[in-house]
């Protein structure tokens, strides 16, 4: 049966499938000894043999799904070329996988990472509005008038923000603990959103992804989804 090929890179866990697309497009991938660069294109992985950057692709199509507690100080990249810690330094199997989307370096808390394309490219394209739920400390106490600018939506000038719930967990003379539920994953979203309202972020934590939540599970540590959130996650 044929497969697109980037589907197949996805799958065998090069990367998402976004991601694979470009390394097509770059030239990265060959099919049967013949570099191949056009996104249409589909194999046959029976038969087809497929390289990227020069070594061989292979699919067992043993789908990996594996839910992180991250901790901070570690990035979230597959590998690092400054020789940081990087969240595989915490995942111990033998099956490569990737995250999907990213915890900067100093945010902690729920990261998926899988071998399917499929799901990443669920989990991170805007238009499947799947909710992150994250517990966020801030400078000072903001005030109910910025959180509604922020809760509609707001230009932060590098990007504009759709609507968001927020909500205040507590609150002292200095800092302000707050509940906050996003659908996006733009770059250090949550970050920016409370520096352009003048209350920089202390401390972040993602809770939630959808109904997927790090309950019980130590920072650190990893463990592989249940049947149930399965199920979850492929019916998105």
């Amino acid at each position: 049966m044929e497969i697109r090929l980037q589907k197949y890179l996805a799958d065998a866990g090069i990367a998402s499938r976004r991601k694979c697309e470009s390394y097509i497009v770059e030239g990265k991938v060959s099919v049967n000894g013949r570099v191949v660069k056009e996104l249409g294109s589909k194999i046959e992985p029976d038969k087809d043999i497929v390289k990227y950057n020069g070594r061989v692709v292979k699919n067992n199509s043993h789908l990996i799904y594996i839910m992180l507690n991250k901790p901070t100080g570690y990035i979230t990249s597959v590998s690092d070329e400054k020789g940081r810690k990087t969240v595989m330094d915490l995942i111990d199997i033998n099956t490569r996988v990737y995250p999907i989307g990213r915890l900067d370096y100093n945010t902690s808390g729920l990261l998926l990472l899988t071998n399917d394309g499929d799901l990443t490219y669920k989990l991170t394209h805007p238009k499947h509005e799947v909710e992150k739920k994250y517990i966020v400390t801030v400078k000072g106490v903001p005030s109910e008038e910025k959180l509604n600018e922020l809760r509609k939506g707001t230009d932060l000038g590098v990007y504009k923000t759709s609507h968001s719930k927020i909500s205040v967990l507590q609150s002292s003379k200095d800092k302000t603990k707050l509940k906050v539920v996003i659908h996006e994953g733009k770059n250090r979203q949550v970050r920016k959103m409370f520096e352009h309202i003048g209350c920089p972020v202390i401390k972040l934590q993602r809770a939630a992804i959808g109904k997927l939540k790090i309950d019980g599970l130590s920072q650190g540590k990893y463990r592989h989804l249940s049947k149930e959130e399965l199920n979850y996650i492929k019916k998105l």
